[in-house]
Parts: C-alpha cells; sequence; structure tokens
C-alpha cells in the first residue's frame, strides 16, 4: 500500500464510526422497532375481583411505556378483522403497529413486534410541526385505504391501501364546510366508516357546546349533522359494531371532575344529513377503574362471535399519565 494514500490507523475508529452512522437506519428511513414494555392492569386495583361495568366485561387490560421519548400521544385505534394486530396514529404525528398478544383464554397481555415511524403528508415526506403532525382519529375504508383526521391545522386525509397504507403518500379529501371554524385544540376527534362506506366525523366543540359538530361523507360529499354531548363529556372515538350501529367513545378530563369515561350507542339509522344524533350511554367508567385520558377505539368481533371493544389512552407525554390498552367483551 502507498504510504502517501493509506489511512492512519488512529483516525480508523472515527471514519467507521460516521459510516456505521450514515450506515443506520433512521426513523425517517424505515420504521423504527420500539422496545415496548408492558405489565398487566385490573378492572379496578381497588376491587381486582370486578369484571363488569355496564354492558361491559373484562378481558384484560396492560399499561404500555418505552424508552423511546417519542412514544405516546395514542390518539386513533385500528385492529385488524382477527385480532391479532393493531395500528394506531399519535397526535405527534407518528404510526404504531404491533402484534396483539392474548393468553389461552384470550385475554389481552401484552405487545409485541411493534414498529414507529412518523406519518406522512400529501408531499411523501414526514409531516412535521405540532400545527401540522397533531393526528386525532382513523377509519378503515372498504377498500383498505385509511383516513386521518388532523386538527390544529385541521384537514383529513387518506392514505392509499397496501400492506400498511400509512407508509403511503396522504390524499387529502375535500374539507368539510366549517371544518375551519373548529377552535385549535377542538376539531375532530372521531371518525368511523359506516357499513355504506360512508365516513362520520365528529369534532369535540367548544367546552360551553350542549351539541357538537360533525359531517358526515356520503356520495362523494360532506354533509353536516350534530352530536348532543352530555355534561362535560366529549367525543374522542367512533366504532362500528356488527350489526351498523356506532359504539361512540366520550371522554371528561376536568381539573374539577377528574377524569371520566362514557360509551354510548347511536343507531346505524340515525346517522343522516341534519340529524341530531341522541346517544345512549351502556357503560360508564370512573375511578378507581383503571382509565386515563382515553382517545381511541376499535370493534372486532372473533371466532366465536364475541364483540371486542379496545380502549387505548393518551398520555400527553406526561408523567402523571399513563399509557393503557384495555379489552372487553360488549354485550350486545
Amino acid at each position: 500500500m502507498d504510504p502517501r494514500t493509506a489511512v492512519p490507523l488512529r483516525i480508523l475508529p472515527v471514519l467507521l464510526a460516521m459510516l456505521l452512522l450514515l450506515a443506520a437506519p433512521t426513523i425517517g428511513a424505515q420504521a423504527k422497532e420500539l422496545d415496548l414494555t408492558t405489565h398487566a392492569v385490573p378492572l379496578n386495583h381497588t376491587a381486582p375481583e370486578q369484571t363488569h361495568i355496564g354492558r361491559l366485561t373484562w378481558r384484560g387490560g396492560i399499561e404500555i411505556s418505552s424508552s423511546y421519548k417519542k412514544f405516546g400521544g395514542i390518539s386513533g385505534l385500528l385492529i385488524s378483522a382477527d385480532g391479532t394486530s393493531l395500528t394506531t396514529v399519535t397526535d405527534s404525528g407518528f404510526w404504531l403497529t404491533a402484534t396483539i398478544v392474548h393468553d389461552a383464554n384470550g385475554f389481552l397481555t401484552g405487545l409485541a413486534d411493534a414498529q414507529f415511524k412518523r406519518l406522512r403528508g400529501t408531499n411523501g415526506k414526514p409531516v412535521k410541526g405540532k400545527f401540522n403532525q397533531d393526528a386525532e382519529a382513523m377509519t378503515e375504508m372498504a377498500d383498505g385505504s385509511i383516513v386521518v383526521a388532523y386538527e390544529r391545522n385541521h384537514r383529513i386525509w387518506r392514505y392509499s391501501p397496501g400492506e400498511n397504507p400509512l407508509r403511503s403518500k396522504a390524499k387529502p379529501l375535500p374539507a368539510p364546510a366549517g371544518l375551519e371554524d373548529l377552535s385549535n385544540n377542538r376539531g375532530v376527534e372521531a371518525l368511523v366508516t359506516l357499513a355504506d362506506d360512508s365516513i362520520l366525523a365528529l369534532a369535540e366543540g367548544k367546552d360551553a357546546d350542549t351539541i357538537t359538530p360533525g359531517f358526515l361523507w356520503r356520495g362523494g360529499a360532506w354533509a353536516q349533522l350534530r352530536y348532543q354531548r352530555t355534561g362535560n363529556y366529549r367525543p374522542s372515538g367512533a366504532a362500528r359494531l356488527p350489526n351498523g350501529d356506532l359504539l361512540i367513545l366520550e371522554r371528561r378530563y376536568t381539573l374539577l371532575q377528574g377524569v371520566g369515561i362514557r360509551l354510548v350507542r347511536v343507531p346505524a339509522a340515525a346517522v343522516v344529513a341534519g340529524a341530531l344524533l341522541q346517544p345512549v350511554e351502556v357503560a360508564r367508567l370512573l375511578p378507581p377503574l383503571t382509565i386515563d385520558n382515553m382517545e381511541a377505539i376499535d370493534v372486532v368481533q372473533n371466532e366465536r362471535g364475541e364483540t371486542l371493544v379496545y380502549l387505548f389512552s393518551d398520555d400527553n407525554f406526561s408523567i402523571i399519565q399513563r399509557t393503557l390498552l384495555l379489552m372487553f367483551a360488549f354485550e350486545e
């Protein structure tokens, strides 16, 4: 080797480290494998024997944590039809996929094989900045595409079908009239696909509102409708039951009243343009039950014909809150 072109031995470790750094996968290049830690939680820590609340029967729950600081803020949820995996979006602009672990009795016990990556914008690049990345709800269409609602910069985007649609470039849906009038942090929080492949979108609404705005995508156009609120509870997620009716997750989180969760039902036939949706409560979860800022819900039917409800919480990246995934059987 010509000594004039040889690399001094003392700088070889530095060059090697630089090459490894350049070659290392990044969250912008491919999905990050998350080191999730989970442990089981009871329905009621003061009465571990409790297994029922309203029309819900406990099927297990877990608290989830990770050393990765960007993990958290779960705000939308999809469970695969066979109940073996999940996909979520976060209000910091990421998506998460994971395998759901169940025990021999079908109870939820953990998550595995978690992948984590930034959502893409209409230019195919990762969405950045809180104003643009605040994903709050998601739903799956009949063709396998995924629709995501964002707030702050209020918009609704569709991601093309594929093995994981959220890896694709976003395509904007037309904005419904009135979407731009929603306040900064009171945008669309619930999205659900109806049996006819139309979409219902529900906003949180202002604090003083007793009725919150909603939007119905049907026949290639948006129409407006309204949703009746109860007290300080606001819609934060929605899913479709096997018979086509809707199960709406409502969340209350105030300094004076604390956290509270309602699950309510809306008949499919009631979801028409111009309607005032008046939900009927099927369960109310309050402390000491294991709850937090629950923002995401999905429903699947297992091979035994049971209707299973999954609830996910948004920890707001706060040390006093938790990321929880809860599972229930729903009594029709």
